[in-house]
């Protein structure tokens, strides 16, 4: 259960970021730690939609790094 918080957390966190102050960026590497770890919880938990939700969210945060 910590795990869970502490991603919901760090998302948080980054929307927090992204909406206060955009130009930097960073707020993507929080989206990307938050959720992995949500991937995370998605395998432990066995809930294959929050794993398959998490991911494909990490792909886009990714490629919002990269393009």
């Amino acid at each position: 259960q910590w795990l869970a918080w502490t991603s919901t957390s760090i998302v948080l966190f980054a929307a927090c970021l992204s909406s206060f102050i955009p130009e930097l960026y960073i707020h993507h590497y929080f989206f990307l730690i938050g959720n992995t770890c949500w991937a995370t919880v998605g395998f432990l938990w066995k809930e294959k939609s929050l794993l398959f939700f998490s991911l494909c969210l990490n792909v886009v945060y990714f490629l919002g790094l990269v393009v």
